[in-house]
């Protein structure tokens, strides 16, 4: 089920869907997720964004990547992997956008359901 969440802190709809995800997952601020990433892309030499940066900082807080089989790249989407995983607390990446998945409810600001997924980070710990 798709629930409408815009942790922004001015409710701007911008690029900063990375930062919207991680934050719902761990239900923390938008503000302290924004810094926490940014200081992790200073570290790494990256923007906050990049793929690079936001896996190093979910492997900190305890999650781990799976990936989605090649078998059908782009037939399985948000909303299958919502009635897969109706437990835990998952954050999805699509290749153009992330999206986090909390016991089976994809939390985003538009309804991304249709979304085929690449990857997936599940928290672990």
């Amino acid at each position: 089920m798709f629930v409408p969440t815009n942790p922004n802190p001015i409710g701007l709809y911008t690029s900063d869907c990375v930062i919207r995800a991680l934050a719902i997952a761990q239900g923390q601020s938008w503000e302290k997720t924004y810094l926490e990433l940014s200081m992790q892309g200073f570290k790494m030499g990256d923007w906050g964004s990049s793929n690079l940066v936001w896996s190093a900082y979910l492997k900190d807080k305890g999650y781990r990547r799976y990936s989605i089989p090649d078998t059908c790249p782009d037939c399985y989407t948000v909303a299958d992997f919502c009635e897969d995983y109706p437990q835990g607390t998952y954050i999805l990446a699509t290749g153009t956008h992330v999206v986090t998945v909390i016991d089976g409810n994809h939390y985003d600001t538009w309804n991304s359901a249709n979304e085929p997924i690449i990857f997936y980070w599940k928290k672990e710990r």
